[in-house]
């Protein structure tokens, strides 16, 4: 399962607001490969499920991911940071065994 922290489910629902995005817009996680640790995560806000996907919902916020991510993020809570060092969506993943310095891509 992935899971949304309030912080995020706020900002989420705000983007969503803000944008005009269309009903039934949703969250579609993923990890790509690349980076310095060997996978870097997606993320975007998308309105068409395809038949490979896992849905969740947590918070109200619908979230959906691939069945090949999935084996990557299962247990990851989605949170928003706010903060010197920047802003946006962060994936708190208890997989990653290693992360680069940037934290934008991690291994398992």
């Amino acid at each position: 399962m992935i899971t949304v922290s309030e912080n995020a489910k706020q900002h989420a629902l705000s983007l969503i607001t803000s944008e005009n995005s269309p009903e039934g817009t949703f969250i579609r996680v993923g990890v790509n490969g690349g980076g310095c640790s060997g996978l870097t995560y997606k993320l975007v806000f998308d309105n068409v499920f395809t038949e490979s996907d896992q849905v969740f919902e947590d918070k109200g916020i619908k979230i959906a991911v691939d069945k090949k991510s999935f084996f990557y993020l299962i247990g990851t809570e989605l949170d928003y940071m706010g903060g010197l060092n920047g802003k946006g969506f962060v994936f708190v993943n208890p997989n990653a065994s290693r992360t680069c310095g940037c934290g934008e891509s991690f291994g398992v």
